[in-house]
């Protein structure tokens, strides 16, 4: 794929059929949790509960998506996931192994099968080195030697993320930002990894490239099996390209499900009130659209009970005093956090059956 081709010829395709779940889980975290300690003035030491319980499992081939406002602790457990935190407490299982406090020897070995792209392709690769020895440094590191060698093995990564094999030599300041993003997409397959983990590959990029690069995702997830953890905030990238979608909010999952039952019927009051908040040309001002009041609390002192309550329309004192559990709710699939679940597609009847909150 030509990374200057027309936005026209970059349409986003649909993605492939979601794994039968029947399938064993690739990946498996149980109450994953991450708390960064802090001083609190002069009360002494506190923590920052950027995760706080995650449960979720990730099936070979599927994509998962982790979506929500900033803050809410997509891309710490992305990098949990993929080890370069530490977890304060939960499980991480990978291919039938617990790897939530592997240490540096099992690491090695791990991640040629567990890699990341990041979200800044400005940031994330080395300018004072070449392309070539951008994208080889896994295999050199791993001391992996492929038939026809390491150069050879690199222009083939090269080529199959549409760049010029050419270009070996080049230094990433020679590149488009859908460029550079593509050298780590790149240096993410080197390995020939079984998952990845994508921390808003293409928030960065033009809407074009955007376009360009998540066809070249779902291309490569095709072809060589992979799997996905997709974090991004755009709700539309999402919907293209995962099998099924986990809402998060203040370090906590409140809603997980098949993507079209997530995005037709939502459960969860702040899973519509993101999906309310996609602008749509076809609608005229603002009807039907849900505005939160406030700021998402501090994850230093989080609210009591369900922790979307001091934003939510529908809380009560039930809210205030117990957590609701993340399950099944009316026989369903998705599994929601919420007292008080939302029922309805979630583009009929959005200002008649819920109260708008303004600011």
């Amino acid at each position: 794929m030509n990374p200057e081709q027309s936005a026209g010829a970059a349409a986003v395709t649909a993605p492939a059929a979601a794994p039968a779940t029947a399938v064993e889980p690739l990946l498996s975290v149980r109450g994953l949790t991450k708390h960064f300690p802090v001083r609190d003035g002069l009360r002494g030491r506190a923590a920052v509960r950027a995760v706080d319980g995650l449960d979720f499992d990730v099936r070979p081939g599927e994509t998962l998506g982790l979506v929500g406002e900033s803050g809410c602790g997509k891309t710490t457990t992305g990098r949990m996931l993929v080890r370069l935190l530490e977890p304060t407490g939960g499980t991480i299982t990978f291919a039938g192994r617990d790897i939530t406090h592997a240490g540096r020897r099992d690491l090695r070995g791990l991640r040629q099968d567990l890699q990341i792209i990041f979200q800044d392709p400005y940031a994330s690769l080395n300018p004072r080195h070449t392309v070539g020895r951008i994208v080889a440094m896994p295999l050199q590191v791993n001391r992996i030697n492929p038939p026809g060698g390491v150069r050879k093995r690199v222009q083939e990564l090269l080529e199959l993320v549409g760049l010029n094999p050419e270009h070996y030599n080049r230094y990433p300041h020679e590149f488009s930002g859908g460029q550079r993003q593509r050298i780590g997409i790149a240096r993410a397959l080197a390995l020939r990894p079984k998952l990845i983990v994508a921390d808003e590959p293409v928030s960065a990029l033009d809407v074009s490239i955007q376009a360009q690069v998540i066809n070249l995702l779902r291309d490569l997830q095709r072809d060589l099996d992979l799997a996905f953890v997709f974090i991004a905030h755009d709700l539309a990238v999402i919907r293209h390209f995962c099998h099924r979608v986990a809402v998060m909010y203040l370090g906590k999952i409140v809603e997980i499900g098949d993507r079209d039952d997530i995005y037709e019927r939502p459960q969860h009051p702040y899973t519509r009130a993101l999906l309310s908040a996609i602008p749509d040309v076809a609608a005229l001002g603002p009807a039907g659209r849900i505005r939160l009041t406030g700021d998402v609390p501090t994850p230093l002192n989080p609210p009591s009970g369900c922790r979307f309550r001091t934003r939510c329309w529908k809380a009560t004192d039930h809210c205030a005093t117990e957590e609701p559990a993340l399950v099944t709710r009316d026989g369903g699939a998705q599994h929601t956090a919420c007292h008080h679940p939302e029922s309805g597609p979630a583009a009929v009847g959005v200002a008649a059956d819920v109260q708008e909150v303004t600011e």
